[in-house]
Protein backbone atom coordinates (compact mmCIF):
# COMPACT_ATOMS: atom_id res chain seq x y z
CA UNK A 1 0.00 0.00 0.00
CA UNK A 2 1.33 3.62 -0.74
CA UNK A 3 2.13 5.63 2.12
CA UNK A 4 -0.76 7.92 3.10
CA UNK A 5 -0.11 11.95 2.06
CA UNK A 6 1.38 12.58 5.79
CA UNK A 7 3.74 9.59 5.42
CA UNK A 8 5.08 10.73 2.19
CA UNK A 9 5.47 14.07 3.05
CA UNK A 10 7.28 13.34 5.77
CA UNK A 11 9.29 10.73 4.22
CA UNK A 12 10.04 13.47 1.95
CA UNK A 13 10.81 16.21 4.31
CA UNK A 14 13.12 14.22 5.82
CA UNK A 15 15.53 14.55 2.81
CA UNK A 16 14.98 18.29 2.39
CA UNK A 17 17.34 21.49 3.28
CA UNK A 18 16.90 24.04 6.43
CA UNK A 19 14.51 26.02 3.56
CA UNK A 20 12.26 22.71 2.74
CA UNK A 21 13.69 22.69 -0.32
CA UNK A 22 14.85 19.01 -1.97
CA UNK A 23 18.32 18.70 -3.95
CA UNK A 24 18.49 19.52 -7.99
CA UNK A 25 17.02 16.31 -9.49
CA UNK A 26 19.43 14.09 -11.52
CA UNK A 27 17.65 15.01 -14.40
CA UNK A 28 19.09 18.64 -13.73
CA UNK A 29 22.54 16.87 -14.72
CA UNK A 30 21.67 15.96 -17.46
CA UNK A 31 23.28 16.92 -20.62
CA UNK A 32 19.81 17.75 -21.91
CA UNK A 33 18.14 19.69 -19.09
CA UNK A 34 17.16 23.18 -19.94
CA UNK A 35 18.64 25.15 -17.49
CA UNK A 36 22.26 26.19 -16.03
CA UNK A 37 22.39 24.47 -12.68
CA UNK A 38 24.30 27.61 -11.17
CA UNK A 39 21.49 29.39 -8.91
CA UNK A 40 19.07 27.13 -9.94
CA UNK A 41 17.29 25.96 -6.75
CA UNK A 42 13.46 23.67 -6.08
CA UNK A 43 10.88 25.10 -5.04
CA UNK A 44 10.40 24.63 -0.92
CA UNK A 45 8.33 21.54 -0.31
CA UNK A 46 4.57 22.07 0.85
CA UNK A 47 2.60 20.18 2.89
CA UNK A 48 0.03 17.82 1.03
CA UNK A 49 -3.66 19.24 0.57
CA UNK A 50 -6.54 16.47 0.93
CA UNK A 51 -9.25 16.29 -0.80
CA UNK A 52 -7.61 17.58 -3.56
CA UNK A 53 -9.43 20.15 -5.63
CA UNK A 54 -11.67 19.20 -8.31
CA UNK A 55 -9.71 18.66 -12.03
CA UNK A 56 -11.29 20.82 -14.86
CA UNK A 57 -14.50 19.01 -16.07
CA UNK A 58 -14.75 16.46 -13.18
CA UNK A 59 -18.79 16.94 -14.02
CA UNK A 60 -19.31 16.82 -18.00
CA UNK A 61 -21.45 18.81 -17.58
CA UNK A 62 -18.84 21.25 -17.07
CA UNK A 63 -16.45 19.61 -19.56
CA UNK A 64 -15.02 21.84 -21.72
CA UNK A 65 -13.91 19.00 -24.03
CA UNK A 66 -17.41 17.40 -24.29
CA UNK A 67 -18.36 21.15 -25.47
CA UNK A 68 -16.03 20.61 -28.31
CA UNK A 69 -16.91 16.85 -29.06
CA UNK A 70 -17.71 18.14 -32.35
CA UNK A 71 -14.37 20.36 -33.28
CA UNK A 72 -11.11 19.57 -34.65
CA UNK A 73 -8.58 18.57 -37.54
CA UNK A 74 -10.11 15.07 -37.39
CA UNK A 75 -12.44 13.40 -36.00
CA UNK A 76 -14.35 10.06 -36.30
CA UNK A 77 -17.18 8.36 -34.07
CA UNK A 78 -15.06 7.96 -30.83
CA UNK A 79 -12.21 10.42 -31.63
CA UNK A 80 -11.63 14.12 -32.10
CA UNK A 81 -7.93 15.16 -33.11
CA UNK A 82 -6.93 18.76 -32.44
CA UNK A 83 -3.52 20.89 -33.28
CA UNK A 84 -2.50 23.66 -30.11
CA UNK A 85 -1.04 26.54 -31.25
CA UNK A 86 1.29 29.25 -29.56
CA UNK A 87 3.58 26.15 -28.88
CA UNK A 88 7.83 26.50 -29.02
CA UNK A 89 8.06 23.28 -30.65
CA UNK A 90 6.99 22.59 -34.35
CA UNK A 91 3.74 20.56 -33.75
CA UNK A 92 2.09 19.73 -30.81
CA UNK A 93 -1.14 17.68 -30.81
CA UNK A 94 -3.86 16.42 -28.79
CA UNK A 95 -5.93 13.19 -29.40
CA UNK A 96 -9.60 13.18 -27.32
CA UNK A 97 -12.50 11.05 -26.59
CA UNK A 98 -15.49 12.70 -28.29
CA UNK A 99 -17.35 11.09 -25.33
CA UNK A 100 -16.26 12.06 -21.32
CA UNK A 101 -13.36 9.35 -20.34
CA UNK A 102 -10.43 9.36 -18.81
CA UNK A 103 -7.75 6.44 -19.10
CA UNK A 104 -8.67 4.66 -15.85
CA UNK A 105 -12.26 4.28 -17.32
CA UNK A 106 -11.61 3.85 -20.96
CA UNK A 107 -13.68 1.25 -22.32
CA UNK A 108 -11.20 -2.15 -23.58
CA UNK A 109 -12.67 -1.44 -27.35
CA UNK A 110 -11.83 2.51 -27.34
CA UNK A 111 -8.24 1.41 -25.23
CA UNK A 112 -7.45 -0.41 -28.44
CA UNK A 113 -8.34 2.27 -30.94
CA UNK A 114 -5.94 4.80 -28.90
CA UNK A 115 -3.13 2.36 -29.48
CA UNK A 116 -3.90 2.17 -32.81
CA UNK A 117 -4.43 5.42 -33.37
CA UNK A 118 -1.32 6.70 -31.51
CA UNK A 119 1.00 4.66 -33.15
CA UNK A 120 -0.48 6.36 -36.48
CA UNK A 121 -0.12 9.51 -35.27
CA UNK A 122 3.22 9.17 -34.53
CA UNK A 123 4.13 7.17 -37.67
CA UNK A 124 2.94 10.48 -39.48
CA UNK A 125 4.46 13.18 -37.44
CA UNK A 126 7.74 11.15 -37.65
CA UNK A 127 7.31 11.27 -41.36
CA UNK A 128 7.04 14.85 -41.50
CA UNK A 129 10.35 16.81 -43.01
CA UNK A 130 12.58 17.64 -40.49
CA UNK A 131 10.87 16.16 -37.40
CA UNK A 132 12.92 13.08 -35.83
CA UNK A 133 10.67 12.17 -32.89
CA UNK A 134 6.64 12.25 -31.83
CA UNK A 135 7.11 12.16 -27.91
CA UNK A 136 3.45 11.13 -26.75
CA UNK A 137 2.35 12.25 -22.93
CA UNK A 138 -0.48 11.87 -21.07
CA UNK A 139 -0.49 13.97 -17.29
CA UNK A 140 -4.04 14.37 -16.47
CA UNK A 141 -3.75 16.38 -13.51
CA UNK A 142 -5.49 19.38 -15.61
CA UNK A 143 -8.66 17.71 -16.69
CA UNK A 144 -10.65 15.17 -15.78
CA UNK A 145 -11.15 14.20 -20.21
CA UNK A 146 -8.42 11.70 -21.47
CA UNK A 147 -6.13 13.90 -23.14
CA UNK A 148 -2.86 12.62 -25.24
CA UNK A 149 -0.43 14.80 -25.86
CA UNK A 150 2.04 14.40 -29.07
CA UNK A 151 4.64 16.54 -29.23
CA UNK A 152 7.03 16.86 -32.47
CA UNK A 153 10.75 17.05 -31.65
CA UNK A 154 12.49 19.04 -34.32
CA UNK A 155 15.25 17.19 -36.41
CA UNK A 156 19.11 17.85 -34.71
CA UNK A 157 17.83 19.27 -32.29
CA UNK A 158 19.26 16.42 -29.44
CA UNK A 159 19.15 18.70 -26.85
CA UNK A 160 15.34 18.62 -26.69
CA UNK A 161 15.64 14.58 -25.77
CA UNK A 162 13.68 12.81 -23.56
CA UNK A 163 11.25 14.50 -20.63
CA UNK A 164 12.49 17.75 -21.01
CA UNK A 165 10.59 18.59 -24.45
CA UNK A 166 8.02 20.09 -22.85
CA UNK A 167 9.89 22.32 -20.86
CA UNK A 168 12.09 23.41 -23.84
CA UNK A 169 8.32 23.66 -26.04
CA UNK A 170 7.63 26.32 -23.33
CA UNK A 171 10.53 27.91 -23.59
CA UNK A 172 10.82 28.41 -27.17
CA UNK A 173 10.00 31.43 -29.02
CA UNK A 174 6.18 30.70 -31.08
CA UNK A 175 6.87 28.37 -33.76
CA UNK A 176 5.14 29.79 -37.21
CA UNK A 177 1.65 29.36 -37.14
CA UNK A 178 1.43 28.56 -40.70
CA UNK A 179 4.11 26.04 -40.79
CA UNK A 180 2.89 23.64 -37.81
CA UNK A 181 -0.90 23.93 -39.62
CA UNK A 182 0.28 22.60 -42.90
CA UNK A 183 1.86 20.09 -40.92
CA UNK A 184 -1.15 19.38 -38.79
CA UNK A 185 -3.13 19.23 -42.43
CA UNK A 186 -0.63 16.87 -43.59
CA UNK A 187 -1.09 14.25 -40.61
CA UNK A 188 -4.08 14.93 -40.84
CA UNK A 189 -4.32 13.42 -45.08
CA UNK A 190 -2.31 10.49 -43.81
CA UNK A 191 -4.33 9.50 -40.76
CA UNK A 192 -7.70 9.82 -42.98
CA UNK A 193 -5.22 7.30 -45.75
CA UNK A 194 -3.87 5.02 -42.95
CA UNK A 195 -6.54 4.72 -40.04
CA UNK A 196 -9.12 2.59 -40.18
CA UNK A 197 -11.39 2.03 -37.08
CA UNK A 198 -12.28 -1.29 -36.14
Amino acid sequence: MALSPDDFFAHALAATDDEDRLPLSRMTMWEVAPFDRDGLKVAPLRPPVVPEPPRHGEDPADCQSCARRDEGLWLDEHWRLTRMSGVGVPLVLMLHPRDHHDLADLPDDLAAELGVLSAHLCRHVEALPNISRCHVYRVGDGGAHLHIWFFARPLGQGQFYGSWLPVWDDLLPEYPDDVARADADEVVRALEASYLPA
